[in-house]
Order: C-alpha cells, then sequence, then structure tokens
C-alpha cells in the first residue's frame, strides 16, 4: 500500500515537470503520426504544392545555387521566377539532407530529411505551449494545454511527414511569442526572445507581419501602462527586435534588391518599419519610463504616428493585401480555387460545413478571454491573447490561413477554462452539470470536432463517409497527373519549355529537367497568365502564345479543376479541343502512358 502511495506521488510529480510532460505528448504525437501516416505512403514529400516546390529550392541550394539568389530559373517566362520564401527554412532542410546522405543514397536522405524535419518542430512547440499554459493556468493547465495542441498537430496537415513549407515553422513562432508575452513576471529574457521570434517570422513569412505588429503593439502597451516597472523588458524587446531584423535582412536579402520594396517578403519595407519601431520605443523607453502613465500613452501614439509614416514612406503598397494586384484573369481562375486565400464568405457558399473548424474554436476563446478581462480574472494575460487571437480571427474573415494560427492560440485561454471545470468535477463527482460542462467544453476547444459535427450537420453520416473516403483512396492512373508514375514518361523527354496546369508545375520540377511555365505563385504572373492564355485562346491562336513562351510540349490534364474550368469558359479553346481529341496540326500527340492522366503534345517546327 505504502509502495502504491509513493508511486502514485512519483507519478504525479512528474506531470508537472515540464520536461517530462512535453516529452510524453510529443514522443506520443510523433509515434501516432507515424503509425497513420507510413504504413500507405507512396511518396516522402507533402501533398501541398509548397512542399515540392521548397524541396526544389533546397535541392538548387546544395546543387551550387548562390545563398542569396532566390531565383527558380525553371519556371515562368525567361529569366525565371524570383520566389519570395526565405533561405532560412532551406538551411535546417539541407542540412539535414547533408548529414543523411553520409550514410543513406541520395533519394533517402532526401526521404529521411523530410521525415525527421516536421517532426522535430512538434518539440519546441509543445515547449512553447507548455510554457505559455503554465505562466497562464499553472501546472492543472499544462497537460490539457498538450494534449490540445496534439490534436492540432494530428489534425493539420502542417506537422505530417513531408511538410516541408514554412508554415509549421511560423507555428511554432507564433506559439513563442505568445508564451513570451503572457509572462507575468515581465523578464527581459521572455521578451527578448519574443522578440527574436518576431524578427524570425517575419523573415520567414510575410502572411504573420499583422501578428508581429500586433505582438509589439502589445509589448509597446504594456509598456505605457506600467511605466518603469516594465521598463527592462520593453528595453530588451526593442533592443533584441532591431537587432535581429537588421541581422536578418543583411543574412538573406541579396545586395541588389537592398532597395527593393516587396510585400511578400522581408525587405527594405518590413526591416524599415520594424527598425524604426523597435529604435523609437527603444529611446522612449529610456526617457520617458518615470512620466506619467498620461504621457507615456501620448508618447506612444507619436511613435505610432512616425512608425505609420515610416510604412507610408517605404511602402505604402504594403499596408493593403500584396494578392490584391494579382491580373482579374488569375483571380477568377486560380486565387479563387486557393481554399486558404478564401475569405469566409466565399467558404459559405464553397464549403459551408467547414466554418466551425476555422472560426469556432478562435470566437469561443475571444469570448473567453473577455468574459475574464470582465472579471479582472487574469486581466493582463487574457488581454495580451485577446489581441493575438483576435488579429488572427479577423485575418481568418479574409483569408483562411489565419485560422490555424487562432486555433492553435486559443489552446491557452481554453486550457485554464477546462482545467478549472475538471477541477469542479472533480471536487463535486456527484454533480452531473460539473461533468458535462467540462466534457462539452474540452470538445469545443477541438477543431476537428466542430469540423465533424459541422459535416454531420450539413451533409449527413453520408458526408462523413465520402470525406473518409476520399482522404484515404488514391488517384486512379486516369486521374494522377502529379506523381513520379504519372510524370514518367514527361521526364524521359529531352528538357524543354512544357505547358501544364499550375497544380502540375512544382512536381514536374521536382520530377524531370524540365522547364513549366506555371506554378502556383504569385510573382509567376507571367508564366501562370501565359499558359491560361495558351488554354483559352483557339487553337489558331494558340500557336503563337506557344512559340513565344518557347514552350514545345502541352502536358494536358484533363481532370484538373483549373483546365476543367478553362474548357467550360472557352468550348472554343485549344483545352477543349484536345479534350474532344481534336489536335491541331502543329502538335503531335505522343503515345498515352497508361499509368498517367497527362497526355503528351509536341510541337512540330
Amino acid at each position: 500500500m505504502i509502495d502504491q502511495v509513493t508511486a502514485d506521488k512519483t507519478w504525479g510529480r512528474l506531470w508537472t515537470r515540464l520536461d517530462f510532460v512535453v516529452a510524453f505528448f510529443g514522443i506520443a504525437t510523433i509515434v501516432i503520426l507515424l503509425l497513420i501516416n507510413l504504413p500507405g505512403a507512396t511518396d516522402y514529400v507533402g501533398v501541398d504544392n509548397d512542399d515540392a516546390m521548397r524541396l526544389v529550392q533546397v535541392r538548387d541550394l546544395l546543387g551550387g545555387q548562390s545563398w542569396f539568389d532566390l531565383t527558380q530559373y525553371r519556371l515562368g517566362l525567361d529569366g525565371g521566377t524570383l520566389m519570395h520564401w526565405s533561405r532560412l527554412v532551406d538551411l535546417p532542410i539541407a542540412a539535414l539532407i547533408l548529414a543523411f546522405s553520409q550514410v543513406l543514397p541520395a533519394e533517402r536522405a532526401e526521404a529521411a530529411a523530410l521525415l525527421v524535419w516536421p517532426l522535430l518542430l512538434i518539440l519546441p512547440l509543445f515547449v512553447a505551449v507548455a510554457v505559455g499554459a503554465r505562466r497562464i493556468g499553472g501546472l492543472p493547465a499544462m497537460p490539457i494545454a498538450l494534449g490540445l495542441a496534439a490534436l492540432l498537430a494530428l489534425t493539420s496537415n502542417r506537422f505530417l511527414p513531408g511538410a516541408i513549407d514554412h508554415h509549421n515553422v511560423q507555428l511554432v513562432l507564433v506559439a513563442v511569442i505568445a508564451a513570451m508575452l503572457v509572462d507575468p513576471r515581465h523578464k527581459p529574457a521572455s521578451f527578448a526572445l519574443a522578440a527574436l521570434a518576431a524578427a524570425l517570422a517575419i523573415a520567414i513569412g510575410a502572411e504573420t507581419s499583422p501578428f508581429v505588429a500586433t505582438a509589439c503593439l502589445v509589448v509597446a502597451v504594456l509598456w505605457a501602462w506600467h511605466g518603469s516597472g516594465f521598463a527592462p523588458a520593453a528595453r530588451a524587446f526593442a533592443l533584441t527586435v532591431t537587432i535581429a531584423i537588421s541581422a536578418l535582412f543583411f543574412a538573406t536579402v541579396p545586395p541588389r534588391l537592398y532597395t527593393m520594396a516587396a510585400c511578400d517578403s522581408l525587405s527594405i519595407s518590413y526591416y524599415g518599419i520594424t527598425a524604426v519601431g523597435g529604435l523609437l520605443l527603444l529611446v522612449t523607453v529610456q526617457l520617458a519610463s518615470n512620466a506619467s502613465r498620461r504621457t507615456r500613452f501620448a508618447v506612444l501614439m507619436a511613435d505610432g504616428a512616425a512608425v505609420l509614416a515610416a510604412a507610408l514612406i517605404l511602402a505604402p503598397q504594403c499596408l493593403q493585401n500584396p494578392l490584391n494586384d494579382l491580373d482579374p484573369l488569375l483571380v477568377t481562375l486560380w486565387l479563387d480555387f486557393v481554399i486558404e486565400a478564401q475569405s469566409i464568405l466565399q467558404q459559405v457558399r464553397v464549403e459551408p460545413a467547414s466554418l466551425g473548424g476555422f472560426y469556432a474554436v478562435g470566437f469561443f476563446a475571444i469570448v473567453v478571454c473577455l468574459l475574464r478581462i470582465v472579471r479582472d480574472d487574469r486581466r493582463e494575460s487574457h488581454a495580451i491573447l485577446l489581441a493575438l487571437i483576435l488579429v488572427s480571427w479577423l485575418i481568418a474573415l479574409i483569408q483562411l490561413r489565419g485560422a490555424v494560427f487562432a486555433n492553435l492560440l486559443s489552446i491557452l485561454p481554453l486550457s485554464l477554462l477546462i482545467a478549472e471545470l475538471r477541477r469542479n468535477a472533480r471536487d463535486d463527482p456527484e454533480n452531473m452539470g460539473a461533468g458535462f460542462a467540462f466534457a462539452v467544453t474540452t470538445l469545443l476547444a477541438v477543431p476537428s470536432v466542430w469540423l465533424l459535427v459541422g459535416v454531420f450537420a450539413t451533409e449527413g453520416t453520408a458526408g462523413v463517409t465520402e470525406r473518409m473516403k476520399a482522404s484515404v483512396g488514391p488517384a486512379t492512373s486516369s486521374q494522377d497527373c502529379e506523381s513520379a508514375a504519372a510524370l514518367r514518361q514527361l521526364g524521359l523527354l529531352p528538357a524543354t519549355t512544357v505547358v501544364a496546369p499550375s497544380n502540375t508545375g512544382s512536381k514536374i520540377l521536382r520530377f524531370t529537367a524540365h522547364r513549366v511555365l506555371s506554378a502556383p505563385y504569385h510573382r509567376n504572373q507571367g508564366g501562370m497568365l501565359t499558359e491560361l492564355h495558351i488554354g483559352l485562346a483557339t487553337p489558331a491562336e494558340a500557336a503563337a502564345f506557344l512559340r513565344g513562351a518557347g514552350a514545345t510540349i502541352i502536358a494536358y490534364c484533363g481532370t484538373d479543376l483549373q483546365t476543367e474550368t478553362i474548357r467550360e469558359l472557352k468550348p472554343d479553346g485549344l483545352y477543349a479541343a484536345l479534350e474532344r481529341g481534336e489536335v491541331p496540326t502543329y502538335l503531335e500527340a505522343l503515345p498515352r502512358d497508361p499509368k498517367s492522366g497527362l497526355a503528351l503534345y509536341r510541337m512540330r517546327f
């Protein structure tokens, strides 16, 4: 009996240790992900186009392309396409490939690296979530928060084997920022780490810039409210963010692009705005920390006006969505089909069943934060989280890509609520209402539960069944236009410029030596528009587009959604003609590969 009591106490103490809890949930999550995904895996690269393109970019780096040269020379029109991605994500993936290549053949080294990288990121994500939960809700909230984080990792596609796009790194950085900002002791080290994560987030992907701006504003407001007591933390944040963004700018931006104001990547615009804001906050903290609260807020407003002026001078165009400048044809035939770029209104029309999965948990967390603030229950921590969750949730209303950040951040306030309800249920086990509240709240904190309920409510059990079949059912050979087998015939042809649907572009770059006109990246507007015009033009007109682009191969995928839309828009266009089997005289139809959904046509010269 004594041994049992001792064992229970030892086990209980383990659950109060951050390292043990993180290791337990981290290892369990990784093992489950491997068990679910590896047995039926047919490829080691993630299903997203960005995963394939990231691998192409890493291969170019390993092949000798300059660290400062992000041009994808095999994409788009003559001269290639300057990509907006950061080498900061390429570097660890390339390092893993090099390390594994010491003991494995090239392809297996790639596969091992792409397996390890997203799984490794789960651990820092869980550390940040655990620290944030412990700071806001104490030890009881920590395992609950990690359980919710594990469910998020298991049900999203960001941490699956092969997911090497930058979004998983951004999720880690966002979690770190939130965990550091809710430090109730305002330790300078916490705010310095938050600043470093903020600078890295901007350098890796500009889509986090509204979130980072909100985090910076939170720090500034905390200083204006607390004054000298918060000065060391504010000083650490301001100094670190200024130094870090400067170092990252000069370490990743080529000198020839120092003066180019890009809105989709780290450039003089984001660097200048961030550095100006950091320096102004640093000077303000030094000079005005002992002033009255009213004076501090007045000075802060002046700083804000100066930062806004810097933004208007350096990059006024960056105060809008970078995708607003897309050609209307690209919006109609490409962007409107990109799920993460859709607004809530588009989602209501296209996929109403998924609304709960994207928006409900974030809204729930916003309400919880507001109620805590009104009740003066850990008001400051919940005010900070409210600002961070709210900006992510509002972004999600415009573009769904913000929803995953809102869902992640919602874990912190909801884990505290669940911990309290769990304690109430334990203290009064005969109270069915307390147990029911605990169980229901736990379910409501899981985005995938909302998604499942939404599908069931709008489509019934048939909808759930069909989605499960679709998630596990492989494409048939006649539909497959993107796998290695589907592209084998194309890869055997001499290297040339290929016309293919944008969704196939990154796969062609990965599996073949060809150049491709189109892949789904907004900086490649010229190449994407050329491919669209080729498909929309009449067969006679399309010949001029093909010759102008120097394209000699058309890789036609009849089941591609964009291609289907083009056929519907222009029944007299080239793609519609090819679908009917009407091949223009200037094209030669190559023998069909029964293992591919592609029909290849070669230009006759």
